[in-house]
């Protein structure tokens, strides 16, 4: 027997006493909504209200009043990995070099980052709110690639500029008026989008599909206007996750070489040149790309000078300022939590890393016990969770984040996604399988864990037969 689609979805009678009230989840898409497209910038006099401040202490009030339905939600090995980071870095907090520096505003940034895990981890509890979560996530990234892209088009907006050889200025797309993020991070934002687009939307009808065939175009457009080459390299990760999971490389082969041949066809003489000057030094970008390099270099360096416990939460721009005589945000996570936290902390917060991969991978092995469509909502999200976790992974190299939201929202969503796949047990009770039905269920599944985990296989293959034998 193959199971059913719906046997991913837990009974609405086990799950009603323990989901959030609609109100909280609704409230906290409207958060989402007004984080990413940036209200308090569009509306007058909104701003004065604080609302991000407002909407995590109203969000923490709800969450709070409904506790008790969280009971045993906290022992997720993520939640743990996130604790053990959190208890570090409050412990030692006296041992630092800069704790006033932390105590006096650095803490804030970190908190309205970290909240999103807890968030989206405690509000989405049900199929139906997983999948509205992930449609607001990307309307959010995409209306913020396609606005600067309109403005750019229809009004000749950038943004911001790139410095050159010599004197020479390059015009760089940015985000829009509102929003806060540089070309860097709007190539972040459509590396981020990307494998939700191809994953959920081209396996689906012809009119999903026609809408993929229009935004990826745009997106692709708009990443070679930032000249983004942390970007180009998050999108040569996501090609290559798609790459490895398409049963037709071929094709991907051949339209690769025509996406290659028309990006170079529309970008002009100084894109080219900052594209290339990943494998050339000697372009005119080559002198950037070294002067990069070189940064991350210096960055560890810095981290080195207090390698225990580091200088201090948020205290990069400041360990950079006494050390290397500049304030520029940190171009390294990897650096930023090594100047931070220390050898201690970027140990834990590398762990706190490999528990989302691990929860991920378990995931991955479970959807393939109890899942045989490939069209299924869930098989397709695990599949852009783990391309966007290592395309996280590798742009990290020329990205910060520990005190940004990115790592703590994909957290929380992989806490909140791994939940809703329910477990063989769970499965044989929402199906109602009972007796022999339940062995054969049983046997099955061992058979399909045979290759990968022989031991597991055995284990369950003698319960079953103890259990006939009852």
């Amino acid at each position: 027997m193959v199971l059913a689609v719906g046997a991913l979805t837990l009974s609405r009678a086990r799950l009603s006493t323990q989901t959030v009230s609609t109100f909280t989840f609704l409230f906290y898409l409207y958060f989402i909504v007004d984080y990413f497209l940036r209200f308090p910038a569009r509306i007058p006099g909104y701003s004065s209200l604080r609302p991000t401040l407002i909407g995590i202490l109203i969000l923490s009030t709800l969450l709070f009043v409904q506790r008790e339905k969280f009971k045993g939600r906290f022992d997720d090995p993520v939640f743990r990995g996130f604790f053990l980071l959190v208890g570090y870095i409050i412990l030692t907090l006296p041992l630092v070099e800069w704790p006033g520096s932390v105590i006096r505003g650095n803490w804030e940034t970190f908190l309205k980052a970290v909240v999103f895990l807890f968030f989206t981890a405690l509000t989405i509890d049900t199929e139906k709110r997983l999948k509205w979560f992930v449609a607001v996530f990307v309307f959010c990234q995409i209306f913020r690639v396609l606005e600067p892209l309109y403005l750019n088009i229809t009004q000749g907006y950038w943004g911001s500029a790139t410095h050159l050889q010599g004197a020479e200025f390059a015009n760089r797309l940015s985000g829009a008026p509102a929003d806060v993020i540089n070309p860097n991070e709007l190539g972040f934002v459509i590396a981020t989008v990307i494998p939700f687009l191809h994953y959920l939307l081209w396996p689906k009808g012809w009119f999903s599909k026609g809408v993929y065939f229009v935004l990826i175009p745009l997106l692709l457009y708009a990443l070679i206007l930032t000249m983004s080459r942390g970007g180009f390299i998050a999108l040569l990760v996501v090609a290559f996750f798609v790459f490895k999971e398409s049963r037709r490389k071929t094709g991907l082969i051949a339209l690769g070489v025509i996406v290659v041949v028309c990006a170079f066809s529309v970008m002009t003489p100084i894109q080219k040149d900052r594209y290339l000057s990943l494998i050339d030094r000697d372009t005119a970008g080559g002198a950037s790309a070294e002067g990069r390099f070189r940064g991350m270099v210096n960055e560890f360096k810095v981290g080195l000078s207090r390698p225990i416990v580091g200088h201090g939460l948020g205290t990069t721009p400041e360990a950079k300022t006494h050390k290397l005589g500049s304030r520029q945000a940190s171009h390294n996570l990897y650096a930023e939590v090594l100047i931070e936290l220390g050898f201690i902390g970027f140990i834990i917060f590398m762990m706190f890393l490999v528990k989302i991969a691990k929860k991920l991978k378990s995931v991955r092995e479970k959807m393939a016990d109890i899942v045989s469509d490939s069209g299924n909502y869930f098989l397709r999200l695990n599949k852009v969770l783990l391309c966007v976790f290592w395309m996280y992974v590798v742009y990290s190299i020329n990205y910060w984040g520990l005190s940004q939201y990115y790592w703590y929202l994909f957290a929380g969503l992989v806490i909140a996604f791994g939940r809703l796949i329910p477990s063989p047990d769970e499965i044989e009770r929402n199906e109602g399988l009972n007796g022999e039905d339940a062995v054969n269920h049983r046997y099955r599944l061992a058979s399909s864990l045979q290759n990968r985990n022989p031991r597991e296989a055995r284990a369950w293959k003698s319960l079953n037969e103890n259990q006939e034998r009852c």
